[in-house]
């Protein structure tokens, strides 16, 4: 506690700055280049603090008396610098909360290479933030999350992208303990009662992408046999907690296979000496940190029933992982600026290269469905660019959002898509062999592009949606015998944003002609050769919605059960956002969902049914009008349900393809939760009451998160806390997440109160909280309390969600729908961001989301609920 109250205070104290220049916000001044970095370190998982020993050479480009550096929160107990043979004491400080600090040399010394050394210790974070640690099951562990500006919190460092250095690691643990970092380990000494491990030096890398692991982790090994771009046998590793023990077969077996396509896609071999995959039970995502990536617990260990949907999760993620061991950690952004081309790429490559690995689990349909979730956020007037300048370190995580994700990849799709795979693929080639092991600009990647192209017109189409944020709608209207496309800015009901112009790669088809044109003019014909309706996203991927003449809309909605997955989903949303624009009323929405439901494809048979029950907590159906909407959803999923076949036994099913049982999921959730259905809901509370009894082969997982809601809808409080502790007690932690997985979704709010305010078990952790908090958010009789709870607690919610992932955590509360708790969740989080220097982006979208929800609902609710009690 004394040196918590010392580094505040010191934190409190005026820092003289230097004469020279402003105290930098983002990039360090030019005055520095590191050269290598020497870190040994002591982690001991069990103990509150870590320690280290850090050298870092450097080479300084000018004289100076002092120099900016990074370091956050740590206890800098000695600092020195070695110039030849001379040693001498430095003063090192930390300047702000985001850990810019400045090293006072206490003389003016020479420009050349010095080496900067330094003593100190830290407190472990409680989330994936810096160095952290979590309790599993009565034991410590270990590892690290230090994008972006993270690794400051573990080391004294020059904590930016741009520099890439070897890095010589070692770390001293228990005995019997694993550790694992980026580069293979060289061997192991006793030191005392505990052990040093040592590692090879790293290829050159930028310290976020610098990791380590510590702890009693379970391990298995293998090897991912040679490729054609590799010689010898890539070792493999999966690295989880003890619980995961038998979890980790499928993670070894398909993991080489997705190296291998990365390794054809690249025309390279991995780029480092091994591979280590990590399962992390708080990390809300991924981390690819060269040679060591680390995942959520659920994306990577999958048990031997694991469903379609956490099959398609691990090939699309690990893929997207894995595929920035080239694009990202060898060849490295710039600045944080062209970070959106690194994640933008990646998550292209993920739905790509996991569909190639698994064609059967339909992962690349989720690519166009990530896109579409992505033009919900990008048409708020809040806002960026994909492309932005990122000026200081508080707008940094900012940039890890769905508009780098979902819009760039989609972005990377259709250029992709326009310049044709091979060329693109060489583009990507080019791009690697000019950037290996160092940095690249995104410039430099359209430079790699268009050299392959020989299109400029490619590169004026993609900077038109990367330097600017919106959506266009390109509207067809008939001219007599010509078809006259038109483009602007789509607007949420209510609102007028700024007009923006694009240059569309505007593809339409009609049976089985497609014609493609760029759209660089407000207004202009095309093209539309051939007979049957206009599909005017012909194929998905174009970033862009549409509107049509009543006529073509009717014809589009008819071909819908037989259009491709890309096509038929682009379909939907774009006769969503044209609700929500004030455009098209709900007995369409309602035409759409029948003919949609007969599609083949899981996405899109249940997309606009899912839709139609999201209308309730938006508040848009009346009480009176409720009955009549979950019959509706009842008319159309319960036949098809039915003609799909249900029997909620495990395995049952098992020789149906992957798509066709996460189909039957998906019906089952509609018609047994959004529709009621009172024999669907009693089949599954009897099978849900037989597994828990001790009959595991009652409950398939493809129908446990359902069966385990309804049972908390129906039972309550008493049933929660009873299943709760028995999870609890027996350290069941499948049995704890399906459980609270069920509360997030019941929608019950006796159980949602239970949890969030009398739920104080220290074994439930934060990051266990987050999700289940998010789910309440999102379902209308438990959003409110959760909201409170949110608002409340955080802070720490918000902490244990860590970096990156808790920039993003202001985004929850779009899930709300009045002015009021617009403005209350405003005056609450706002002074706390402001406070420190965290970017307020996510929360100005949530607020905006807010009100154009309440806008469109004091407007149009009585109009819905009216056209649901009139549908047939």
């Amino acid at each position: 506690m004394r040196a918590l109250l010392l580094a505040i205070v010191a934190l409190l104290l005026p820092v003289p700055v230097l004469a020279q220049e402003a105290v930098p916000t983002g990039k360090l001044p030019d005055m520095v280049t590191p050269i290598t970095y020497r870190l040994d370190m002591t982690i001991l998982p069990d103990r509150e603090r870590f320690s280290g020993h850090a050298e870092i050479d450097v080479d300084l480009k000018k004289p100076a008396s002092s120099i900016y550096m990074h370091g956050r929160d740590l206890h800098v107990t000695s600092a020195s610098v070695r110039i030849g043979r001379r040693e001498t004491p430095v003063t090192f400080s930390q300047i702000n909360p985001l850990g810019l600090a400045r090293l006072d040399f206490g003389r003016r010394v020479a420009a050349g290479r010095m080496t900067l050394k330094f003593d100190y210790d830290a407190a472990f974070a409680g989330g994936p933030e810096g160095v952290y640690r979590i309790k599993v099951a009565d034991e410590w562990y270990s590892w690290t999350q230090f994008q972006s500006i993270d690794a400051r919190a573990a080391f004294p460092s020059f904590d930016e992208p741009g520099y890439k250095t070897p890095f010589t690691v070692t770390l001293t643990t228990r005995p019997g303990h694993v550790a694992a970092s980026n580069a293979p380990e060289t061997g192991h000494v006793a030191v005392g009662n505990l052990v040093k491990h040592r590692y090879a030096a790293t290829l050159p890398l930028p310290t976020y992408l610098m990791a380590f692991v510590v702890g009693p982790f379970v391990t298995v090994e293998g090897v991912v046999p040679p490729s054609p771009q590799r010689a010898k046998p890539l070792p493999l590793r999966i690295i989880a907690t003890k619980p995961n023990a038998g979890r980790l077969k499928y993670a070894l077996e398909e993991s080489g296979a997705i190296v291998a396509l990365l390794e054809s896609y690249f025309n390279q071999a991995f780029p480092y000496p091994k591979l280590d995959q990590v399962a992390s039970p708080v990390m809300p995502g991924a981390m690819e940190n060269a040679g060591i990536d680390i995942y959520g617990d659920g994306i990577l260990a999958l048990g031997a029933n694991a469903t379609t949907e956490e099959k398609q999760t691990f090939g699309m993620v690990v893929a997207h992982e894995l595929s920035h061991q080239w694009f990202g950690d060898l060849a490295t952004p710039a600045w944080w600026d062209d970070i959106w081309l690194n994640e933008s790429f990646a998550n292209w490559m993920g739905y790509r290269i996991g569909n190639e690995w698994r064609p059967e689990l339909n992962i690349g349909t989720g690519a166009i469905d990530e896109a579409f979730t992505a033009m919900n956020i990008d048409a708020l007037s809040a806002g960026r660019p994909i492309h932005e300048r990122i000026a200081n370190d508080g707008a940094i995580n900012a940039a890890f959002d769905e508009i780098t994700y979902g819009k760039g990849g989609q972005v990377v799709a259709m250029i992709a898509a326009y310049m044709g795979d091979e060329k693109f693929r060489d583009g990507v080639r080019l791009h690697m062999r000019r950037h290996m092991y160092g940095n690249a600009t995104t410039d430099e990647f359209f430079a790699s592009l268009a050299d392959v192209a020989k299109d400029p017109r490619v590169l004026a189409s993609v900077r038109s949606f990367i330097d600017q944020q919106g959506v266009p709608v390109v509207t067809l209207r008939r001219d007599g015998d010509r078809l006259v496309a038109s483009q602007a800015r789509y607007a949420w009901f209510g609102t007028n944003p700024a007009p923006e112009q694009w240059v569309i790669p505007f593809c339409v088809r009609r049976a089985a002609t497609k014609t493609c044109t760029l759209i660089d003019k407000p207004s202009m014909a095309v093209d539309a050769p051939g007979t049957g309706a206009l599909v005017p996203n012909a194929g998905g991927q174009g970033y862009y919605r549409f509107d049509l003449d009543p006529a073509d809309w009717d014809a589009l909605i008819a071909a819908a059960p037989g259009l491709p997955a890309g096509e038929a989903l682009a379909v939907t949303d774009s006769l969503w956002a044209s609700f929500y624009a004030g455009r098209v009323n709900v007995g369409r929405l309602i035409e759409a969902a029948n003919a949609m439901a007969a599609n083949k494809d899981s996405n899109v048979a249940v997309d606009n049914g899912q839709r139609l029950a999201g209308l309730v907590r938006r508040g848009l159906v009346s009480p009176e009008a409720l009955p009549r909407l979950r019959a509706l959803i009842g008319g159309i999923y319960a036949p098809r349900l039915k003609a799909l076949g249900f029997d909620p036994a495990l395995d049952v099913y098992a020789s149906d393809d992957p798509d066709r049982q996460k189909l039957r999921g998906e019906m089952v959730d509609l018609v047994a939760d959004d529709a009621r259905d009172p024999a669907v809901r009693a089949t599954l509370i009897a099978a849900a009451d037989r597994y828990l009894a001790g009959d595991t082969k009652a409950l398939d997982p493809a129908f446990n998160a359902t069966a385990m809601a309804i049972l908390v809808q129906e039972r309550g409080v008493p049933f929660a806390k009873a299943q709760v502790e028995k999870a609890l007690a027996n350290g069941d932690n499948g049995l704890r997440a399906m459980l609270f997985q069920a509360m997030a979704g019941a929608n019950n709010p006796q159980v949602a109160a239970w949890f969030l305010n009398d739920l104080k078990d220290p074994r439930v952790t934060i990051g266990q909280r987050i999700p289940v908090v998010m789910g309440m958010l999102s379902h209308g009789s438990t959003n409110g309390l959760a909201a409170t709870y949110l608002l409340a607690n955080f802070g720490d919610l918000a902490r244990g969600g860590g970096g990156i992932f808790a920039s993003r955590s202001a985004r929850a509360f779009n899930t709300l729908c009045t002015v009021a708790e617009a403005d209350a969740v405003d005056a609450k989080l706002r002074p706390s961001l402001v406070a420190a220097h965290s970017s307020t982006l996510a929360l100005d979208r949530g607020l905006e989301a807010i009100r154009n929800c309440a806008r469109f609902k004091d407007a149009k609710a009585g109009e819905v609920s009216a056209g649901i009690l009139a549908a047939h």
